[in-house]
């Protein structure tokens, strides 16, 4: 069993370059059947929650998360913008990469010395408050190596294979 994993701000890779190179054109690959239905009924019943409690979150939200596979290692890519990298926690335990972690309401700067100035919002659909999302881990990875980098609002986890 592996602790928390360090987020590395400054030591990031540069998987962008490294992934434009591998994935373009980018290849899908192919989905269990209604593996892709699944999902997007998952993401439309998030959707349809958002509308009635959006401004009281439900208990966690669910980050966005690309995966993809090289020669020689899976990458996950997961949407954090907004987040620091204080606030991720990264485990691997049964099989599973766990991310979790929490982003505050985005505010407004304010740029006056009044604090009693009040805001009122008409939209709020940007998720806040606690966030976690688990990734099945393929059997052919090498724990021990497991790196992530976090940059720009996305963090990077590196699953290299045995």
């Amino acid at each position: 069993m592996i602790g928390p994993l360090p987020v590395r701000g400054a030591q990031v890779y540069d998987v962008r370059c490294t992934l434009r190179e591998i994935f373009m054109p980018l290849e899908m690959a192919s989905d269990a059947p209604f593996g892709n239905i699944a999902r997007q009924l998952n993401k439309l019943t998030e959707h349809l929650q958002k509308g009635y409690s959006n401004f009281y979150p439900s208990e966690t939200w669910s980050p966005s998360v690309n995966l993809y596979e090289t020669e020689g290692s899976y990458l996950v890519c997961v949407d954090l913008s907004g987040v620091e990298k204080e606030k991720i926690d990264i485990e691997i335990n049964n099989g599973k990469v766990k991310i979790k972690g929490h982003r505050i309401v985005p505010t407004p700067a304010n740029n006056s010395n009044d604090p009693n100035k009040r805001i009122r919002v008409h939209l709020m659909e940007i998720d806040h408050g606690a966030f976690a999302r688990d990734v099945d881990l393929p059997h052919n990875v090498d724990q021990e190596k497991i790196s992530a980098a976090y940059n720009n609002g996305l963090l990077w986890i590196e699953l290299p294979k045995k």
